[in-house]
């Protein structure tokens, strides 16, 4: 495979399962030395090590983004072993599913706590370190919920929506440091909460078939399909490209709704 972001370091939130762990596996694969940075140590070792074992440079920090020291000492221990920090993937996050009208303020900053201001604490101390290399890319995972959703997606559709808008600041503030911002907006992946998704419905297979037929490709995503655009979008060949969202859903959002 290329080796496009040899010399690169990343450090991936949320790595150590699903979109996050494609992601790491197609940075690793194509050069940058990875840091998984994920709250379930199980999870997040494996995946270190499995790349490891692959002849890749790899680590694991267990790393909850919802606190701000553990971001800190997160990013300490990447530029500890590394040395720099090129790219930075802010990937974190989960579905939340609320009654707006009966939903706590407790839950509320639980939910943006994960999925919007997780982002930007890493953003808060990633930037300094790539404002003094005078380079970076920073990639927001945000969703296609970000600017179209289905019913009973609040507030995760609002927060996937805030990504955007902090991923257009960051590049309309730090592009003069030759920093790029880019969000990437997935649609239906092999993750397991799509599986769990399947395994509950009264029909798996009808479920997966009508899902698929959603879709002009005839699919969902897998993990690999995200990582390998993300890897693109932090590859060199991507550096014109910053302050805008980079849709994957196989064509779903193209589908008028029937």
């Amino acid at each position: 495979m290329s080796e496009r972001l040899k010399n690169k370091s990343a450090f991936v939130t949320g790595a150590g399962q699903g979109i996050g762990r494609g992601i790491a596996e197609q940075l690793a694969a194509q050069g940058a030395s990875v840091t998984i940075a994920e709250i379930n140590d199980a999870t997040g070792q494996s995946a270190a090590d499995e790349l490891c074992h692959k002849g890749y440079r790899a680590q694991f920090a267990q790393v909850d983004i919802r606190s701000e020291r553990d971001i800190k000492g997160g990013i300490a221990a990447h530029l500890a072993r590394f040395g720099g920090l090129d790219i930075l993937v802010n990937n974190a996050g989960a579905n939340q599913h609320f009654d707006a009208s009966q939903m706590s303020v407790d839950e509320w900053e639980h939910s943006m706590s994960l999925n919007l201001r997780g982002a930007w604490l890493c953003c808060k101390h990633a930037l300094p370190v790539m404002a003094r290399q005078e380079s970076g890319v920073i990639i927001n995972i945000a969703s296609v919920h970000a600017t179209m959703t289905a019913y009973n997606f609040f507030p995760y559709n609002v927060a996937k929506s805030g990504i955007l808008g902090l991923t257009r600041s960051l590049a309309l503030d730090w592009g003069h440091k030759n920093i790029r911002a880019v969000a990437v907006s997935p649609g239906w992946v092999r993750t397991k909460p799509v599986l769990d998704h399947f395994a509950q419905a009264d029909d798996p297979a009808a479920e997966i078939e009508r899902v698929n037929n959603l879709h002009p490709l005839k699919r969902i995503g897998e993990p690999e399909n995200v990582g390998a655009l993300v890897a693109f979008l932090a590859s060199d060949g991507a550096s014109f490209i910053t302050g805008t969202e980079i849709v994957i859903d196989g064509g779903i959002s193209a589908r008028y709704a029937d």
